[in-house]
């Protein structure tokens, strides 16, 4: 007997079914465009046979203009992992007009066409701004989630669209709905998690738009239906995919003939979708298509939005608690005394019922709480958890079994407030008896339908109610990110508390675990700092060598910073050793070109790596383009601090070059400008004078005290100068001529990473020629068609100047090319690589 269970739906191949709904056609072509695969209707679209066409050249399929159009298209997209989409194109060259998308799959170029629907054609941009506009930002949640499903409703024309939210169980509720008269409400309807299983979440999050127009509509099988290596075809992003049958039994027992499900995406998560039923076959256009596609994408933005207001919400909150606590927390008093103190305010802040700190064997509580028998069996679990994470549970039966305290109390959320022994801070909710009304009966019977031994989509979506016991509310979003701010406050409250206090100094290898814990937690704050700056730094480097050099820089910075610190065990570091190593870096000694003078400061860890890496930028720029960079210059840094403890730092530089703002602004800026202001809520003001740079700071005074100890001063760190930049001065400037200002840009990016020093962009033949007339241009590449005419004048002039030049063209027709002199010339096709820049440059590039 074989036994059917869930995971016959979950391992479903939806995205590999070798098909596609009729209403449209699939070309599938190899790199160097050759037909590798069609679907089986493309007569009635390209008016050839599969066997005709398979093989054939692209070139011999779609008209000039339109594969032109497409090549280019698919040059905007060939870094991410999406799709283009172009409206009204007369593909084959007939007169017809066709809508298409393009997108890549693994080595495949996927073309989609469908023929357009002329009636009623909607600017979809136009559209969406008045379907936003009527959203408004002041409405209740609830108001603002109908109001959306009204406007994708105007769009679509469905007879039901819903906003299906996704819940913390995996199961999904109908929040939000517009409807015709004639059908039936599902607001409120809850959906167990198997009606979308994970592989098609997935799907959902790559692609955010899915069209069923006939549930009874034929299906179009490729041709041939496997790859050369006998995998089948990704059509994950395709939007002609043909549907599993198991969905669309699905949707027959439902009667629903058409939907629509448009992905609602939260902080790359999925939060929700549009779900759209029609009672009768449905196709909309392309251009209502995207309309509704955008209108989702911008609609989950402002649900991002709400949610971050919220959330900034909650901070501020757990922030002000957090200042009233160590604003009267005893270094004197126990963990335990400092805290219980304040059972109360924590539970201003999270919502519960109750509340208790366990610390040791010290236990105390306020409201709705576990007795001190049930919290022994309760720390037993809390304690085979992660380590330093928060825990939480609604339903906590599961976990500890049925008892008279877990279904008394089923919800608590944990905080940890030490490592070994672990003592907590808890919170707990009571029982909650939730009435929800699912749509049909949950449990999914297990039945051999028409599609083999697996399960059977649900019949009945009628109305089914239960009560939900034994547990309690979840823990939301909100709950958790605001104990995490919790979990600094109680760190602090225990390192004041081991400083001076004689039984936590008895017991030594608590404390140790303790600071340790929070040298782990600043540890790893430290790495996803670390990792930040490689990341911006390649993404803003010219060349590898200046990446190295940068990164290194930068690491060695904080390096440098947090040695200084961690001499001293996690203690204060003097601002001047800061300054002087930094400036070591650059230079053995600090002599006559640089002073520095001001009050004995001392800067608390947190403040000292942020200060660190602003004065290393600082002193970078200062040593490559300001006044270190000359033997005359001069650099003054001064500092004070003020009588409420701030501490203010003056940088001047003098006798450089002549100082102009950067027209580029790079990863280095923003390090000066916004670190001190983000991370310590203080101020940076930066001056590009003409006469050198002057830069003012204000360091607040929770991260500044006076050196008590003036005269101690640590060794200096031996730090080699950073090595020149080697660049290819024969690499210098190049010309190049494109008409799309997208793809322009992706050039400039290639052009410059290869090494060229300068890139001169034109659009056009008169702009063109004009850079070529202002001289100075060592290699060009040209777009052969600009709109209305071609860049052969600027090609001719570039031949009589001796200057080297390569084409690149979305033709693969370049027959027009018939001047000999350009026979030689290396023609690059759209679309292009930096590999296949270099390549086509070939030797040419070095001059």
């Amino acid at each position: 007997m074989e036994i059917v269970d869930l995971g016959n739906c979950e391992r479903e191949p939806i995205h590999l079914l070798g098909g596609v709904q009729a209403f449209g056609c699939l070309f599938a072509f190899s790199n160097d465009w050759l037909l590798a695969h069609v679907s089986d209707n493309c007569e009635r679209f390209a008016r050839q046979a599969p066997d005709d066409l398979l093989g054939t050249p692209a070139a011999n399929i779609f008209s000039r203009d339109s594969l032109h159009d497409m090549r280019s298209r698919l040059q905007w997209i060939q870094y991410s992992d999406g799709g283009e989409r172009m409206f009204g194109v007369d593909v084959f060259g007939d007169g017809r007009s066709f809508d298409v998308a393009l997108h890549k799959s693994e080595d495949l170029i996927i073309i989609e066409v469908e023929l357009t629907h002329h009636a009623h054609r909607l600017d979809a941009m136009s559209v969406v701004r008045s379907m936003m506009s009527r959203l408004g930002t002041d409405i209740r949640f609830s108001a603002f989630l109908e109001q959306a499903a009204r406007q994708v409703r105007f769009v679509t024309d469905f007879d039901r669209v819903m906003v299906y939210r996704f819940l913390p169980d995996g199961s999904g509720e109908v929040v939000a709905e517009s409807r015709s008269p004639q059908v039936d409400s599902f607001l409120g309807l809850r959906y167990p998690s198997y009606d979308i299983p994970p592989q098609a979440r997935q799907l959902y999050l790559r692609n955010q738009f899915r069209i069923i127009a006939d549930v009874d509509g034929e299906v179009s099988r490729l041709e041939p239906p496997l790859r050369y290596d006998g995998r089948p075809i990704d059509l994950s992003l395709s939007v002609l995919r043909s549907v599993s049958e198991i969905h669309l039994e699905y949707l027959r027992n439902m009667g629903v003939k058409a939907s629509l499900s448009i992905s609602i995406i939260v902080d790359g998560k999925l939060w929700g979708l549009f779900a759209c039923h029609h009672y009768a076959p449905k196709l909309i256009g392309f251009d209502r298509r995207t309309a509704a596609e955008l209108f989702s994408q911008m609609f989950s933005r402002e649900v991002a939005k709400r949610e971050q207001d919220e959330m900034l919400t909650v901070e501020a909150r757990a922030r002000a608690l957090h200042d009233r606590v160590m604003a009267s927390v005893s270094v004197e008093g126990s963990v335990f005394d400092n805290l219980k103190d304040y059972l109360e305010a924590f539970m201003e802040v999270v919502s519960c019922d109750g509340v208790a700190i366990l610390v040791d064997e010290d236990y105390a509580s306020l409201g709705l709480a576990a007795s001190p028998e049930d919290v022994k069996s309760l720390r037993k679990l809390l304690n085979r958890s992660a380590a330093s994470r928060v825990f939480s549970s609604n339903r906590l039966s599961t976990l500890m079994g049925e008892s008279d305290f877990t279904l008394r109390i089923p919800g608590v959320l944990a905080i940890p407030v030490s490592r070994r022994p672990r003592d907590y801070l808890l919170f707990f909710r009571g029982e909650v008896v939730q009435s929800v009304t699912w749509a049909g009966k949950p449990e999914k019977a297990i039945e051999y339908g028409p599609n083999g031994a697996r399960l059977t989509p649900r019949k009945s979506f009628e109305a089914w109610k239960e009560e939900l016991t034994g547990q309690s509310e979840h823990w939301t979003r909100s709950d958790l990110r605001i104990t995490e701010v919790l979990r600094t406050t109680l760190l602090e409250v225990i390192l004041r508390s081991v400083d001076a206090n004689d039984r936590l100094q008895q017991e030594a290898n608590r404390r140790q675990d303790t600071l340790i814990a929070e040298l782990n937690h600043r540890v790893r704050n430290i790495l996803t700092l670390i990792q930040g700056v490689v990341s911006k730094t390649r993404q803003m480097s010219l060349s590898p060598e200046h990446f190295t050099e940068t990164v290194n820089g930068r690491i060695g910075a904080l390096a440098r910073a947090h040695d200084q610190i961690t001499r001293g065990n996690w203690s204060p570091g003097p601002l001047r050793l800061l300054l002087e190593n930094e400036i070591r870096a650059y230079s053995e000694e600090i002599g006559d070109q640089v002073d520095l003078s001001g009050d004995p400061v001392m800067l608390e860890p947190q403040a000292f790596s942020t200060i660190a890496l602003v004065m290393h930028e600082m002193v970078t720029n200062a040593a490559k383009y300001g006044a270190l960079s000359r033997p005359e210059g001069r650099l003054s840094v001064t500092w004070k601090m003020n009588p409420d403890g701030s501490v203010l730092i003056d940088w001047q530089e003098r006798g450089g070059p002549a100082v102009g703002k950067p027209s580029r602004r790079g990863f280095g800026s923003t390090i000066i400008e916004h670190s001190v202001p983000h991370e310590l809520h203080g101020v940076a003001e930066i001056d590009y004078q003409e006469a050198g740079v002057s830069a003012f700071f204000r360091i607040p005074a929770r991260f500044c005290q006076r050196d008590l100890d003036e005269g101690y001063r640590a060794p200096a760190h031996d730090v080699p100068a950073p090595k020149e930049i080697a660049v290819d001065a024969r690499k210098g400037r190049v010309l190049l001529v494109e008409d799309n200002v997208i793809i322009a840009m992706d050039g400039e990016d290639m052009l410059r990473e290869i090494g060229f020093k300068e890139v001169v962009l034109a659009n056009s033949v008169s702009s063109g020629l004009r850079r070529v007339d202002e001289g100075g241009i060592d290699m060009a590449v040209l777009d052969i068609n600009l709109g209305v005419e071609t860049s052969l004048p600027i090609a001719e002039r570039l031949l009589a100047d001796g200057t080297p030049f390569i084409f690149a063209s979305g033709y693969d027709d370049t027959s027009f090319l018939e001047d000999r002199r350009f026979a030689k010339i290396p023609v690059l096709s759209k679309p292009f690589t930096k590999q296949m820049l270099v390549e086509a440059f070939g030797g040419e590039i070095e001059r």
